[in-house]
């Protein structure tokens, strides 16, 4: 019988942890099924370019995995019983389940709104493509002169506010956050993210909470009113809510807690990738939600689950990080670089040539979601024995 591997979610780690799976193992000894709500790959860190009208390129995932191996089935997942070994599904035909002998978990993570009245229903998230044109269309309606407020000063707020005020030079953009303008980038980072937002026209609210978000207008936590014809919320984001349902350990948060291999630490034939996983990086702090991340821990756990099935080795690659790509419009950009575990250090990219860095960096994260083993020579090997079913020796908590 061939081994069966679910893989849950098509973004970049879902995506690249089934692409590698199918590069490492002999495709009669595994059927390896990737399962996505949408027929297309949705490249995630663009979605400020389409909110602000620019067209991305259609990249179909069935075209992308067209001779690998890889069974794409476009199905909304609605539950994961990992006692019972089995996924539900609905598919344009209806419900139906899936039973799997390995598991990869990656459907990631979405806007969170943080329980702040009014902002599920009043304002725009750009966590995915459906959000992004919604406010895509929104943005394109209004009229010169009117308000528009980013709320979240953190990499996706930026990227956000930027790409507006650099698209909509006519509207009166301003970026609203919790606490200081980039007060995790060097000397040198600060510097450059203030001059790029002053030249932009950006006015920017430090150290300033919105308590509520009305039809209009966001009010501060010191009772202050700012007008906003459109409200951009990017404080954060919450993972799938269908872990928490599951059998599998999670965080308070909702994260499934996972070893070195992203492996389940409560049931051993379950993965969790990308931002569902809670995993540990350098100095023990948990990996945070992003794409360098995420790819590194889908390649980490396609690895050894092909390991475990082959009779090989786990190689132990620690996680880390090198830096934090941060487009400021088309034409500008940030490159911070920090140490492994992601505290900023004094150099830093900046201009130009950081934007086009960080587009590099983009294209590059699509063609490796398309080419998994970064187009090195691969052989599929065959599958000599189930994978084990002990429990993890090393959790990450």
């Amino acid at each position: 019988m061939q081994h069966r591997i679910v893989v849950l979610g098509a973004g970049y780690a879902g995506a690249s942890a089934a692409g590698r799976l199918a590069k490492r193992l002999r495709r009669e000894d595994v059927c390896v099924t990737l399962v996505n709500a949408e027929p297309d790959f949705v490249e995630r860190v663009r979605m400020h370019q389409l909110a602000t009208g620019q067209d991305l390129t259609h990249r179909s995932l069935a075209e992308m995995f067209a001779g690998t191996g890889v069974d794409v089935r476009v199905a909304r997942v609605t539950a994961v019983d990992a006692d019972r070994k089995a996924v539900t599904v609905t598919t344009a035909d209806g419900p139906d389940e899936l039973s799997y002998d390995t598991l990869v978990y990656a459907l990631g993570s979405h806007w969170d709104d943080q329980g702040v009245p009014g902002a599920a229903e009043h304002a725009h998230e750009i966590a995915g493509r459906a959000g992004a044109l919604r406010l895509r269309e929104h943005l394109a309606a209004l009229d010169a002169g009117q308000p528009v407020k980013v709320v979240g000063g953190g990499l996706t707020g930026l990227e956000a506010v930027t790409e507006i005020a650099e698209a909509r030079p006519d509207l009166e953009v301003a970026l609203v956050a919790r606490a200081g303008l980039g007060d995790w980038l060097s000397d040198k980072g600060r510097r450059h993210l203030k001059a790029v937002l002053d030249r932009l026209g950006v006015t920017v609210y430090e150290h300033t909470a919105v308590t509520a978000v009305e039809a209009g207008r966001v009010v501060t936590a010191d009772g202050t009113v700012l007008p906003s014809a459109a409200t951009v919320w990017t404080t954060g984001f919450t993972v799938h809510p269908i872990a928490r349902a599951t059998a599998l350990e999670v965080t308070d948060t909702g994260r499934i807690v996972v070893d070195a291999t992203m492996r389940s630490v409560s049931h051993p034939d379950a993965y969790a990738v990308g931002d569902a996983a809670w995993a540990m990086g350098p100095g023990g702090k948990p990996l945070r939600m992003s794409c360098a991340s995420g790819v590194p821990s889908a390649w980490q756990a396609a690895d050894a689950i092909a390991a475990r099935l082959t009779g090989g080795k786990d190689k132990d690659v620690p996680l880390r990080y090198f830096n934090q790509c941060i487009s400021l419009g088309r034409r500008e950009g940030l490159i911070q670089f920090v140490t492994a575990d992601d505290r900023a250090v004094r150099h830093a990219l900046t201009g130009r040539l950081a934007a086009l860095y960080k587009e590099l960096v983009c294209k590059g994260a699509a063609w490796g979601v398309a080419h998994p083993t970064l187009g090195l020579p691969t052989r599929r090997r065959p599958v000599v024995q189930q994978a084990p079913t002990d429990a993890p020796a090393e959790a990450a908590v």
